[in-house]
């Protein structure tokens, strides 16, 4: 299994350009960074990592066609792709919490994605672009300096309908923040709809999304997990059933504003949430533990791969440079050949 990085893109071009050398030097595949309303360009500040990098694989995690026209998309990927001499890779997905921020409504996502995939890909092929969509319309676009194959496009996907539409036009798919039963199933509905259009993994690529908060304090990971729960895509009924009860399920639902509320204040503590279920979410939804523990998180790591899983994306927080250089030394070998 092929290890990936997700840093913060309110990082500066310099910060992430250190944290990627390091994560070469490491032996980490390749870097995503996170696409928010808040942070830094992820392509501007990619292109600093392109230039001080050699093999590192690079690109922006998760870009949505709502805030963004897919041409315009496509020609920053594109850029930096060529800046990166190939090495440029994208997630295009359905959402992001910039989209409540600008009062977006994300109407019809999986044709949204469908379509900003399908004309990134014709984009990427040099010849000229027309496009007519049930969403998006481009005419006589064609981009003629391109210099290097075209990238891969992936699809953050979870479900089944995103799943479907992935394994029709995309190179791959991202999910994320997935217990690794849901994992598995998730890949035998993909394998499914790969199938019907001629496709099979592993040349189709998989990849999941999943935090890391693993530290010498065991205390201090915990507490760390439990402030980004906001971020990690609890609010799926589907997925919190797998660990919790009926009632503990309605509970997280009903208590957003809550999570919102702490996130806000960057608490540990969820008002109205009892720290059993606190914990319950840590201990499914992210890789959480103190440096003692880490056998049992490559051993998890290890089932994703069993799973069928080909990559997992770790996205780091705290003390990312000394999280990088424990991924080196101890995950990295472990997976290397599972």
């Amino acid at each position: 299994m092929d290890v990936d990085l997700i840093l913060d893109a309110r990082a500066s071009a310099a910060e992430l350009a250190a944290l990627g050398r390091l994560a070469e030097t490491a032996g980490i595949r390749g870097v995503w960074v996170s696409s928010l309303l808040d942070s830094r360009d992820p392509f501007t500040n990619l292109s600093v990592l392109a230039r001080d990098t050699e093999r590192l694989l690079l690109g922006p995690v998760a870009v949505n066609p709502f805030d963004t026209h897919p041409a315009r998309i496509a020609a920053a990927w594109l850029t930096l792709n060529e800046l990166a001499s190939g090495r440029a890779r994208i997630v295009i997905g359905g959402g992001g919490e910039a989209l409540e921020a600008l009062d977006i409504q994300p109407l019809r996502r999986v044709r949204a994605v469908a379509e900003c995939v399908e004309i990134m890909q014709a984009a990427a092929s040099a010849a000229p672009v027309n496009f007519s969509g049930e969403l998006y319309t481009v005419r006589g676009l064609r981009i003629g300096w391109l210099s290097a194959p075209a990238p891969p496009v992936f699809v953050g996907a979870s479900q089944s309908q995103m799943l479907r539409m992935a394994a029709r036009v995309a190179d791959g798919v991202m999910m994320s923040d997935m217990p690794v039963a849901l994992t598995a199933d998730a890949l035998g509905r993909l394998d499914a709809a790969l199938g019907t259009y001629g496709k099979a993994r592993p040349a189709f690529a998989t990849n999941a999304f999943t935090a890391w908060h693993v530290y010498a304090d065991q205390r201090e990971a915990r507490l760390e997990a439990r402030r980004w729960l906001l971020l990690r895509g609890i609010f799926r009924p589907w997925l919190l059933q797998t660990f919790l009860d009926a009632a503990d399920v309605a509970l997280v639902m009903a208590s957003r504003d809550a999570f919102i509320d702490a996130f806000r204040r960057g608490s540990a503590d969820v008002v109205g949430v009892p720290e059993r279920v606190l914990d319950a979410l840590v201990d499914n939804v992210t890789l959480c533990g103190s440096l003692d523990q880490l056998d049992s998180k490559v051993e998890k790591l290890s089932a994703y791969a069993a799973a069928g899983l080909s990559a997992i994306s770790l996205r780091l927080y705290a003390q990312p440079a000394d999280s990088i250089r424990l991924l080196g030394e101890r995950v990295v070998p472990a997976l290397r050949d599972v």
